[in-house]
């Protein structure tokens, strides 16, 4: 649909020749309106509206209220956003892709055309949360790992490949090739994006939402974008705007530039660490000031992909020369790279690194005073100076183990033997593309490993070692500078190019020491290069967890224990016994850069993205189910047809109070989706894994959580199975159980099998819990998983952005507690009976800002409504945003 063009903005843009229509921001002019000094990250989102404007959901006065910004104000003001693009990746794809399947079969159910159903943005999906760690520390690993992933998802994969041949606009880049945000910012990412409308050729500020949090890494290279649960990128897909309200931004002034010895990594968890105590959660960071000239692309896009961790929607970096120069580097065209400048400049969205723009709130860094870093042991804002990360061990070990000293003497199958201690490295994993994408870092990796294999140095033998690199051009470089052989003699050896250890699929333990942990109750570590560091997330086995730069990955595989005071230690003795310090093995600013310089070219880029979508002879082979519909296997144990539509009316039915509900669970603070709906393997004796087994599934072939999420049965048993989750109501339990009053003197059971009580019952049920509930990934599946549980309403202290949205996308009602107040302080132990009046206010057009809380015990609270927009509201009284969407659709 045209835009209305109100403000007569649509104006031709000629680049070397060739005209393009774009719509001007100055055009936007008028008392109160100052477009010039807007944030780059509104700039963005004022030519979307521009673009957009239909004079029914997009209106002339949203653009006025967009470019008459206040930065002082607090948000009331809501904005539709089209995104240009919609990206995936598996875990949280394939239930899209189920849902769109299932949605084709309602609308045809309800009288509608199938076809409708049917993206109209472009959606692309990049399968690489697949690949588990199963081989390690051999030649053969890549290639081993990647037969077990095609046995394992052979299922899944042919359900992708009918998906990518019955809806248009769809394209998947096959296993093997790299991780979403990888691949996003070296190959898929526009910065300028172009397309013909109506016979005319656009060009606008590429922008995207997708199904991972970590979507952000594209804020690296100029394009806004954020994470979103996968049912509002369905939504997204299907023609319907995001709804937001105009954020705050905060900016972030960079000055100077890094020290000798820091690197991205360190900077990034500085910057963590930073903005989580400011607080941004539902903000727009945006970075600015001279330091960030000097900040190379690759470590803008470390910083954006961690904007997660930091709590805001966006860590954004406005175009500028770095930015032209990545993309040439990265293989993008001539005619593109010309045309990004060129309209980046005409619409006052290229960098000047004097200007101040207006900003809500402000933080700023001197990059000077960054020093090395990791974090841990289960928060990514948990920083620790390196120097005193031995000292912090020491003490927060305390927390994990009752034998603080306990020595087991373990022998390995090759017979070596050793004592395992309490903090031993068994996990040290290049792994992720928050760092995988950096250049710096991982030939600062590779140069240390190769300083290690000359010195004659080892990792230790009960270190599980791996790399995991989101694109295959990082392979082509160690390959190029000949750094390869020195990471495999490390047993850095190739196991995959996808997110493995980063996401869980870590793959098991060296046996004997996965033994020794669980039979003596020890406290392991892992040291990752990821950005999640969440209890349970990365292996079963290992309940302390520290993010790292990836030369520091190396040392600590070396050293073998976060005892070991990597400053003042020696880490390890060369040849002649004499000992090593990680300063004699650190590679120099100059060695890294001279490295780089001989090892990367454009041509790299080009030739590793030439055939993206195209895949191996494994995915050209998989057979491919055909039909504008999907047929279902009624024994398949990965792809189940949803169940969202089933007995859905035309209108929706009335929202309605809650009365007699139970707490299903009490929870504290910080509780992330990973606890609510974790993703990684899971034993047989949980729900999920009984459920597999009733159906004749072996446990080798369990695979994981995310990799079922097209089969809502095993998810819903999945959901709050968490291992480390601890729930109030039970006490003295770790892991997915509650107490089911449906039975005399409320025994403890599992979660789900007490939901399914309750649902039997009739019994509505509540979840209680603290701050940033809902932190974390974005998947959807913690709330889809939430409501199908039977869960009306979750009363938190406050929520993370993309949690709390996905709930109201799932006809759950997100509420707080009081400011100042907590269940504790109410008096709540999570076995009263609770009723909430107020809600049916919906029924008239109207959010009430709160709602009365009621239970048998006499405690009462108004607590206050988070649904924060109009169109959230909408979604809500539809009973969840796919039905609204759909309904949409069938009225035409």
């Amino acid at each position: 649909m045209a835009s209305k063009n109100s403000f007569g903005a649509k104006s031709t843009l000629d680049v070397n020749g060739k005209g393009y229509e774009i719509f001007r921001l100055d055009a936007v002019t008028g008392e109160g309106l100052d477009v010039d000094s807007l944030p780059f990250s509104l700039k963005v989102l004022l030519e979307n509206l521009l673009r957009t404007e239909d004079g029914a959901d997009i209106t002339a006065e949203d653009i006025k209220a967009l470019a008459g910004w206040d930065e002082t104000a607090q948000p009331d003001k809501e904005i539709q956003f089209t995104p240009a693009r919609v990206i995936m990746q598996d875990f949280t794809g394939v239930p899209c892709v189920v849902d769109l399947a299932t949605m084709r079969e309602a609308m045809a159910d309800l009288g509608g055309d199938a076809t409708k159903i049917n993206p109209l943005a472009p959606a692309e999906m990049v399968i690489d949360h697949s690949v588990m760690a199963d081989v390690f520390g051999t030649p053969e690993a890549f290639q081993r790992n990647v037969e077990i992933e095609y046995e394992r998802n052979r299922e899944r994969y042919q359900f992708l490949r009918w998906g990518q041949t019955a809806f248009s606009d769809f394209k998947v880049v096959p296993p093997g090739t790299g991780i979403v945000h990888q691949v996003n910012i070296e190959h898929l990412a526009r910065t300028i994006f172009t397309r013909e409308v109506d016979g005319e050729l656009l060009a606008y500020p590429d922008t995207c939402v997708g199904t991972d949090s970590h979507t952000t890494m594209v804020n690296g290279i100029g394009v806004v974008g954020w994470g979103v649960g996968g049912i509002e990128a369905e939504a997204a897909m299907l023609g319907q705007p995001v709804s937001m309200l105009i954020p705050r931004v905060v900016g972030f002034k960079l000055n100077g530039e890094l020290p000798e010895g820091s690197t991205a990594t360190d900077l990034v968890l500085t910057i963590t660490e930073m903005v989580r105590k400011h607080g941004v959660v539902g903000k727009f960071v945006e970075f600015y000031g001279p330091g960030v000239a000097a900040l190379p692309l690759a470590n803008r896009a470390t910083i954006g992909n961690m904007s997660p961790e930091f709590g805001s929607t966006i860590a954004v970096f406005p175009i500028d020369e770095e930015t032209t120069t990545y993309l040439r580097l990265t293989g993008r065209s001539e005619e593109q790279i010309a045309l990004v400048e060129k309209y980046a400049k005409e619409q006052g969205l290229w960098l000047d690194p004097a200007a101040e723009p207006r900003y809500s709130e402000k933080l700023e860094l001197d990059l000077a005073t960054v020093v090395p870093s990791i974090a841990g042991p289960k928060r990514p804002q948990d920083r620790i100076e390196v120097t005193s990360a031995a000292t912090n061990f020491a003490e927060d070990v305390k927390g994990y183990t009752s034998n603080v000293d306990a020595k087991v003497p373990v022998t390995l199958a090759d017979g070596t033997s050793f004592e395992l201690e309490n903090g031993a490295v068994t996990i040290a994993s290049i792994t992720s593309c928050t760092n995988t994408s950096n250049p710096s870092v991982m030939i600062g990796a590779a140069l240390l490993a190769k300083k290690a294999v000359e010195k004659g140095l080892t990792r230790k033998p009960w270190v599980k070692t791996t790399l995991a690199p989101g694109s295959q051009v990082v392979s082509d470089y160690y390959d190029k500078a000949g750094l390869t052989p020195y990471l495999d003699k490390l047993g850095f050896n190739l196991v995959g190019y996808g997110c493995v250890t980063c996401i869980g699929n870590s793959g098991p333990l060296i046996p004997e020491v996965s033994a020794a942990v669980n039979d003596h109750d020890m406290a392991v570590v892992s040291v990752l290069s990821g950005n999640r560091n969440f209890e349970g997330r990365i292996s079963p086995d290992i309940k302390m967890n520290y993010l790292a730069s990836p030369p520091l990955v190396v040392a600590y595989a070396i050293a073998g224990n976060m005892n070991v005071d990597l400053f003042q230690d020696a880490i390890g003795q060369d040849t002649d016994g004499n000992d090593v310090f990680l300063k004699d093995i650190w590679p120099s600013p100059a060695e890294v850069e001279e490295t780089i310089r001989g090892a990367i070219n454009s041509e790299m880029f080009g030739e590793s993205y030439a055939d993206v979508f195209k895949g191996d002879e494994r995915w050209r082979s998989l057979p491919t189910p055909e039909g504008n519909t999907f047929t279902w296997d009624a024994d398949s144990t990965y792809v189940r047809k949803a169940p969202y539509f089933d007995g859905m009316p035309l209108e929706p039915t009335p929202v309605t109070d809650i009365e007699g509900a139970r707490a299903l669970l009490k929870l504290g603070d910080s509780v992330t989706t990973d606890h609510i709906s974790p993703a990684g393997g899971f034993k047989k004796d949980s729900p999920a894994g009984q459920y597999l087994i009733e159906r004749g599934v072996e446990q080798r072939d369990f695979n994981s959580y995310g990799s079922r999420r097209g089969n809502h049965e095993v998810m819903i048993r999945g959901t709050f199975a968490n291992i480390r989750l601890r729930n109030q109501i039970a006490p003295g339990t770790e892991g997915g159980f509650t107490r089911d009053f449906t039975v005399a003197d409320g025994p403890v059971t599992t979660v789900y099998d007490a939901s399914v009580n309750y649902q039997a019952a009739g019994t509505p049920l509540v979840v209680l819990a603290g701050k940033d509930y809902g932190s974390g990934s974005s998947r959807d599946w913690a709330a889809k998983g939430t409501s199908l549980l039977g869960v009306k309403a979750v009363i938190a202290e406050s929520y993370e952005r993309i949690h709390r949205s996905n709930l109201i996308g799932m006809g759950v009602i997100p509420l707080q507690f009081p400011e100042g107040q907590d269940a504790d302080s109410l008096g709540l132990t999570g076995e009263e009976t609770f009723s909430i009046s107020g809600i049916t206010e919906i029924n008239e057009g109207t959010t009430p800002s709160t709602v009365k809380v009621t239970t048998d015990s006499g405690v009462e609270f108004d607590a206050v409504v988070r649904i924060d927009t109009p169109g959230e509201a909408n979604d809500y009284r539809n009973g969840g945003i796919m039905q609204y969407v759909l309904r949409n659709l069938l009225r035409g």
